[in-house]
């Protein structure tokens, strides 16, 4: 983990700066050959774009946040006030992006983010308005524990929550269940609402090291990525995996046996898949998609 000091107001700062060691998407030869381009090799996959501005970076990250959440919204993950994605800040790197509290993802706009310290206090720079407290728990904890993580998103997704209840991982079922192959966590407890510093501490050492989700017990559903997108994208690939468990095993109970994927296949599957640059492209389509359906509203 690298820090950098920056200085505000006179004051000296210490932030955590993400290990974000991400190949470029043009170099990247495991990414490059989920499709196919030129017979000259020139026409490329282009991947988690790059900048040099970080307050440009800001404003794409805050966008692509903001379609998240319409998407989100558009997929019926909401519930009540439950459910947040946070995203560190790529200017005040001890800082991160939330939804404020009680507002329907699916009107969410980026402008309405809220930016938040590392105690979980609403600043300046962002919209001013409260975020949800045990969102705050969750995600604080994850991004102390995993510096390489951008993005975290819960919410209370119904396949998600009703597959948690048995507090186990997903069987490789389908070639998509094997995006998770050997990166899913379980957090096999569960402490009631998030209220406590603790619980979220303990939510984050389930999600471990190098993990992509979670599965909380009796709560739902944990995504983190590089990207928001690619958090965005992989929630919603295991929300539909628990969905298809939920089918599988109401099927087998009533004597059609199961098939899983084998070890060998589910491996070869995930190393193609399990890239940064691949599950954040498996967004655009549903990004440019909420642009259009907004008519850009969601980019204000």
């Amino acid at each position: 983990m690298s820090t950098t000091t920056i200085t505000e107001t006179g004051k000296q700062m210490v932030v955590v700066t993400p290990e974000n060691k991400i190949t470029p998407a043009a170099a990247d030869e495991k990414f490059q050959a989920i499709a196919r381009g030129n017979r000259e090799g020139t026409l490329k996959l282009q991947g988690i774009p790059t900048f040099s501005d970080p307050y440009e970076q800001r404003k794409w990250m805050k966008e692509h946040m903001a379609a998240a959440f319409r998407f989100f919204g558009k997929q019926g993950y909401g519930e009540g006030v439950s459910g947040h994605i946070s995203m560190r800040d790529p200017v005040l790197k001890d800082h991160f992006w939330m939804n404020p509290f009680a507002k329907h993802f699916s009107t969410i706009k980026a402008s309405d983010l809220v930016l938040v310290d590392s105690e979980g206090y609403v600043t300046k720079g962002g919209a001013q308005l409260p975020i949800n407290e045990a969102g705050f728990m969750i995600h604080s904890e994850i991004h102390k524990a995993r510096p390489d993580v951008v993005a975290a998103a819960h919410t209370h997704g119904i396949y998600g929550k009703t597959w948690s209840a048995f507090g186990r991982p997903i069987e490789m079922l389908s070639q998509d269940a094997c995006n998770f192959y050997g990166k899913l966590g379980v957090y096999d407890d569960h402490g009631g609402i998030a209220l406590a510093q603790e619980e979220g501490a303990q939510i984050a050492n389930a999600l471990g090291e190098s993990n992509i989700a979670c599965i909380l017990q009796n709560h739902g559903l944990l995504t983190v990525g590089h990207t928001v997108d690619e958090a965005a994208f992989l929630f919603f690939s295991l929300d539909n995996a628990c969905h298809s468990q939920l089918m599988a095993d109401a099927a087998a109970a009533n004597g059609v046996p199961k098939k899983i994927i084998s070890h060998e296949v589910a491996q070869y599957t995930a190393d193609a898949v399990q890239n940064p640059h691949n599950f954040y492209t498996e967004f655009q389509p549903e990004f440019e998609l909420i642009v259009e359906e907004s008519n850009g509203r969601v980019l204000q």
